[in-house]
């Protein structure tokens, strides 16, 4: 019988261990005990499940699994942050020698994992338009396609089946960071998709008070990031696993509130005097066009005035809380992309992405509203 998403959301499944509790325990060990020597090989020929935390653990199992059936993937796994699942899902495909192919829109933290730390692997990696002719730079070592469904900060909507059929073609393998979509709008991986990556920190969690990561996707591909993940100590807590699985059960009402209050944020912002631009996606799925507005404000506002003028609205380097939440691109998530990659961009200094909260609308239409207007010389 097939579920809804809001079914598969709350009914996670649990690992009770014969205990008929309504919720998962959390497994806070290091360690999991053994009757004897033989009970020590059990875990190791599969007969049983559990040796040493890092290695796994029934909470982040939990929630690798849980993330999986939102997507429609058949495996996933837990990791200690967003940046370590982007990690181990690319060391399971490429290795030294191989060529990434990534948009060149993407996350700052992303940009600078793909930029200067994977080619100390002696992986390389080019960064291009995906809006451009993405076979022409296609390589005789290159081995993956790598972007997301909704481009931080700018909110361009990928392509996705562009980008699967490309890789198809030429036998290539996909990666893409889901986090700004959720599986609320889009599952990528339904639509051929190899490996999907989450910053669980943002709207799977919800609730900014975790940080943790997934990626999900075929199950050998999935095995192979997994011993990645053991082996570089990547694993994410038993606890914060546990709430994470939390917040996910309220993902799609949450969502479908985030989107909602978006959309009316970013129609009431077009004609303002002190906003040159508004980004917003125009479709994203049935389910709605996200829920970040990013605008550029106008050379007759002041930027500074703006961020003194917010009132009740936080002021972070990060996204997705329930809250409603503003941060400054140029200054935060993509301050070390190179000068010339911001200018090419467009991320400006008048550049601010708001993370549209769950609160009445029509309260943070006016918050935004009044640090505009205070912010229009």
């Amino acid at each position: 019988m097939g579920q809804g998403f809001d079914t598969k959301s709350v009914h996670i499944t649990m690992k009770r261990d014969g205990i008929p509790t309504k919720v998962t325990p959390i497994h806070q060990t290091s360690a999991f005990t053994f009757k004897d020597l033989k009970d020590i090989e059990n875990f190791y020929t599969g007969e049983r499940d559990y040796l040493y935390t890092r290695v796994g653990n029934p909470n982040t199992d939990e929630l690798g699994q849980a993330v999986a059936k939102l997507e429609g993937a058949p495996s996933g796994i837990a990791t200690s942050s967003g940046l370590s699942a982007i990690l181990v899902g690319l060391l399971s495909v490429v290795k030294s020698g191989d060529h990434v192919l990534a948009s060149n829109d993407l996350y700052g933290g992303t940009y600078e994992l793909l930029a200067n730390e994977l080619t100390e692997f002696g992986i390389e990696v080019s960064f291009i338009s995906f809006d451009a002719e993405i076979e022409e730079h296609i390589q005789p070592n290159t081995v993956l396609l790598y972007t997301e469904s909704i481009t931080n900060p700018l909110l361009r909507v990928e392509n996705l089946k562009k980008v699967v059929e490309i890789a198809k073609k030429h036998q290539l393998k996909t990666m893409i960071d889901n986090t700004f979509a959720t599986p609320y709008l889009v599952q990528p991986y339904v639509l051929g998709v190899d490996l999907v990556v989450h910053s669980a920190t943002k709207y799977l969690g919800g609730h900014s008070d975790i940080t943790a990561g997934v990626v999900v996707g075929s199950e050998n591909l999935i095995a192979n990031a997994q011993k990645k993940c053991v082996n570089l100590g990547a694993n994410l807590s038993p606890f914060e696993a546990w709430l994470t699985v939390r917040g996910m059960k309220t993902l799609g009402v949450r969502m479908e509130r985030h989107v909602q209050n978006a959309q009316k944020l970013a129609k009431s912002l077009e004609e303002h005097p002190a906003v040159r631009r508004v980004y917003y996606p125009t479709f994203v799925s049935e389910q709605g066009n996200g829920a970040i507005v990013t605008i550029e404000l106008a050379e007759n506002a002041d930027i500074d005035t703006f961020f003194q003028s917010l009132a009740w609205i936080k002021i972070v380097a990060t996204l997705a809380g329930v809250e409603t939440t503003v941060s400054y691109p140029i200054g935060t998530s993509h301050r070390n992309l190179p000068e010339a990659a911001q200018k090419e961009l467009g991320i400006t200094k008048g550049l601010v992405r708001i993370s549209v909260g769950i609160e009445e609308a029509s309260d943070i239409i006016e918050a935004i509203t009044h640090a505009l207007n205070i912010a229009k010389k």
